[in-house]
């Protein structure tokens, strides 16, 4: 069987108010008109998750419905922040659905996406991984608690500037 994860880092978000705490800033406007355009590269591609693991913080909650999609949300406060071995965790113990949107933050998603891949994308932004950056990658496995480290196949990989020109 064949799961499909759908890996992005929030879009760009807002340092205007700077009483508001990392956890709370909102997406800026670029960032709003990102998170637009890559629900609509993903749904031209046909990759519709069934749900969204992302993480609770404000900027990434706003990319996820800016994103259009009707996936089953779950909130996850480990994703904010977290580390590679944090969010391969999550997949692996959260994850049901047969097409799957996590979303996060870095530094920890690049090495997510870094360690899941048998192969990166040559994608120059691909090992820093900047907002808006979103893998599509493919897994060989029965169920997400069998997904390993390299596993994943590279379907694509897209950075908002590209896919809005």
């Amino acid at each position: 069987m064949t799961r499909t994860l759908i890996l992005m880092r929030h879009a760009k978000s807002s340092w205007d108010d700077l009483s508001l705490a990392d956890h709370q800033r909102p997406l800026n406007a670029r960032g709003r008109a990102s998170a637009t355009a890559m629900g609509h590269w993903l749904k031209t591609l046909g990759f519709v998750p069934q749900e969204a693991l992302i993480s609770d913080s404000q900027r990434t909650q706003e990319t996820c419905e800016r994103l259009g999609c009707d996936a089953n949300v779950i909130l996850s406060k480990s994703l904010y922040l977290g580390g590679a071995d944090i969010m391969m965790n999550v997949l692996r113990t959260s994850a049901t659905g047969d097409v799957v949107l996590m979303l996060g933050h870095n530094p920890g998603i690049a090495e997510f996406a870094a360690r899941l891949v048998s192969q990166a994308p040559r994608h120059k932004r691909f090992a820093d991984y900047p907002t808006g950056a979103t893998t599509i990658m493919r897994f060989d496995a029965l169920t997400w608690a069998d997904v390993t480290w390299s596993s994943g196949v590279v379907v694509d990989f897209a950075i908002p500037r590209e896919i809005m020109v």
